[in-house]
C-alpha cells in the first residue's frame, strides 16, 4: 500500500496567526487617508520661553504621531491665528502676510518637515515681543495648534556714579543705568552692607520700550566710606552693582571739573581788562583806594546777621568807570578770607534798589558770599552754590553778544556759575564788599593786576589738600543773605 501527500483544502477559511493580523492593522493605521483626525496633536513648547533683549529666540512645534507636513498650512501667529508671525502655505513661505513687527526678523527651519516636524526662529527681541504665540498646522481633514507664552527680560548697562554735590551735611551720589527690562530694582548699601534710603529714583521707559533709571543718595560721614548701588532684574534674578571709594571718587571728579573749568578759564583770560572803581558813585559807607583798585567797608556790622535781609533799604555798592556795551571782558577780584561780598555786573542805568531786588529780572547779575560759606546766586530767588574750594580770587568774564556772564574760581581754576541772559543795555562791574562782621580777615575786595601775579594768589597749601570742604547750608531758609 502506497502513501500519498494529503493537501489541504484551500477551498476552506483557515484562520491566520495573531502576530500577522496586528501587523496588518498597524500597516492601515498609518495609511494618512486612514488616520483618525482626533488622534493628532499638536506639540509646542510646553513652557513659557525667557528671551533676552537684541538676541534671537526658537520655538519649535511638530505633529504627534509624526506625519508630512509639506503639503499643510502652517501658521505662526501672535495671541490670535489673524496675526500672523509666519505662514508656510502651498509649500511656499508668504512673507507678505506676515505683521509688519516682524517682518525680516523671522527664517522657518523646516528640515524635518516630512516628519512634521518645524522651527521658527525669531532675531533682535524687543520688550514688544512679549506675549501668547502658537503655532497651528492645517489639513484637509484636521487642524491643530498649540500655544505658549514669550517673556522677555533684558540686562541693562553697568550702573554709573557720580558725584552731585554736597547737600544736607553729606555728599550726594546719583547712579545712572539703561536698557532694563521689566522695570528694575534698586538699592544703595553702606560700607557695612547697610540699606540707604533713596533720596530719589526716577524710572522711565524710552521709545525702544527699555527702562532707564536714576537714583540718588546723601551719605552722611566720613569721606572714607565705600558706597554701592546696585541694580537688580527681577526676571533673570540677576543684578548689576557698582561700589565706590567716596574720597577716591570725590579727587576724580574734582579732577576732572577742575580740567574742564580750567580750559574755560584760560580762554576767558584773553579777554582781560583793565577795571577801575569809579568813586563818585559808591555809597557813602564805602572807602575807595587812591589807585580806584580797591573798596572796604568803613563799617561794621557785630557778628552773623541773622535777621531780615531786606531791613537793609541801601546797595552799599561801587560801579566800574568802565562801560560795557559790547565785546568779551574779563576781570579778577581778590576778595581773600571776606565772610561777606557780592560781585557781577549790573545795567549802569539800574536804579538803586534794595538788596531783594538783585537779580538778572531788575538788571542784576550777581554772585555772592554770606557768613563766610553760604555761596549763591539769585535768579531770581537765592540759588545756593556749592564750592569744594573756598575762592579768594574770583574771575568774571562778560561775553555781551552771547548774553553770558561767567565766574570762576581762579584760586583753582574751576567754573563756579554762568548767567544766560540777553543784555540789551550798557553794563559796568558791581562791587559791594559789605560791612565787616569783626572777623580776622577784614580784606578789601580788589582789581588783580592782569595778567595774574603771584600776589592775587593767596591759597594755602592747607586750602589745597582739604579734600572734605562744603558749604554750610542753614535750616531757616530766611536767614540773612545782605
Amino acid at each position: 500500500m502506497v502513501d500519498f501527500p494529503v493537501f489541504p483544502d484551500f477551498s476552506q477559511r483557515v484562520p491566520l496567526p495573531s502576530s500577522v493580523f496586528f501587523l496588518t492593522h498597524l500597516l492601515l493605521l498609518l495609511q494618512p487617508g486612514e488616520l483618525n483626525s482626533e488622534e493628532v496633536r499638536v506639540v509646542g513648547p510646553g513652557e513659557p520661553i525667557l528671551a533676552l533683549v537684541g538676541e534671537e529666540v526658537e520655538f519649535s512645534c511638530h505633529l504627534l504621531p509624526y506625519l508630512d507636513a509639506e503639503d499643510m498650512e502652517i501658521r505662526w501667529f501672535r495671541s490670535q491665528t489673524s496675526d500672523v508671525v509666519h505662514l508656510y502655505e502651498g509649500g511656499r513661505e508668504l512673507q507678505s502676510r506676515q505683521m509688519a513687527q516682524f517682518r525680516n526678523r523671522t527664517k522657518l527651519i523646516k528640515d524635518y518637515i516630512v516628519d512634521g516636524s518645524v522651527n521658527l526662529q525669531l532675531r533682535g527681541i524687543i520688550p514688544d515681543d512679549e506675549g501668547l504665540y502658537g503655532c497651528r498646522f492645517l489639513s484637509s481633514n484636521f487642524s491643530r495648534e498649540a500655544v505658549w507664552e514669550l517673556e522677555v527680560a533684558g540686562l541693562g548697562s553697568d550702573p554709573h556714579i557720580s558725584l552731585e554735590s554736597f547737600k544736607k551735611g553729606g555728599v550726594q551720589l546719583r547712579c545712572s543705568s539703561s536698557g532694563w527690562y521689566p522695570k528694575p530694582q534698586a538699592q544703595w548699601k553702606d560700607h557695612k552692607g547697610q540699606c540707604l534710603p533713596p533720596e530719589m529714583e526716577a524710572i522711565v521707559q524710552d521709545a525702544r520700550g527699555l527702562f532707564n533709571l536714576e537714583t540718588s543718595v546723601v551719605v552722611q560721614g566720613g569721606s572714607h566710606s565705600n558706597v554701592s548701588c546696585s541694580i537688580q532684574n527681577s526676571l533673570l534674578l540677576q543684578k548689576k552693582e557698582f561700589t565706590i571709594q567716596i574720597a577716591e571718587k570725590l579727587q576724580t571728579e574734582l579732577d576732572w571739573r577742575r580740567a574742564e573749568g580750567q580750559a574755560e578759564w584760560r580762554a576767558a583770560q584773553q579777554y582781560a581788562v583793565d577795571v577801575t572803581l569809579d568813586p563818585a558813585s559808591a555809597h557813602h559807607s564805602l572807602e575807595v583806594s587812591e589807585d580806584g583798585k580797591s573798596v572796604s567797608s568803613c563799617t561794621a556790622v557785630p557778628g552773623p546777621v541773622v535777621g531780615d535781609p531786606q531791613r537793609f533799604s541801601e546797595q552799599t555798592c561801587v560801579l566800574s568807570c568802565q562801560r560795557f556795551s559790547a565785546g568779551r571782558h574779563y576781570w579778577e577780584v581778590h576778595v581773600g578770607r571776606r565772610s561777606r561780598w557780592f560781585l557781577g555786573v549790573c545795567l549802569a542805568s539800574v536804579p538803586r534798589l534794595g538788596p531783594g531786588h538783585l537779580s538778572p529780572a531788575n538788571g542784576y547779575w550777581v554772585m555772592g558770599l554770606w557768613n563766610r560759606c553760604e555761596y549763591f546766586i539769585l535768579d531770581p530767588h537765592r540759588i545756593a552754590l556749592t564750592l569744594r574750594v573756598p575762592p579768594r580770587r574770583v574771575g568774571i568774564f562778560l561775553d555781551w553778544e552771547a548774553g553770558k556772564l561767567s565766574f570762576f574760581n581762579a584760586s583753582d581754576g574751576s567754573h563756579i556759575f554762568t548767567f544766560t541772559h540777553p543784555f540789551s543795555g550798557t553794563l559796568c562791574a558791581y562791587f559791594r564788599p559789605r560791612a565787616h562782621d569783626g572777623g580776622e580777615h577784614p580784606d578789601p575786595l580788589t582789581i588783580c593786576p592782569l595778567p595774574v601775579r603771584r600776589t592775587c594768589l593767596l591759597l594755602t597749601e592747607e586750602d589745597e589738600t582739604d579734600t572734605w570742604l562744603q558749604p554750610y547750608e542753614p535750616s531757616d531758609p530766611t536767614l540773612g543773605l545782605w
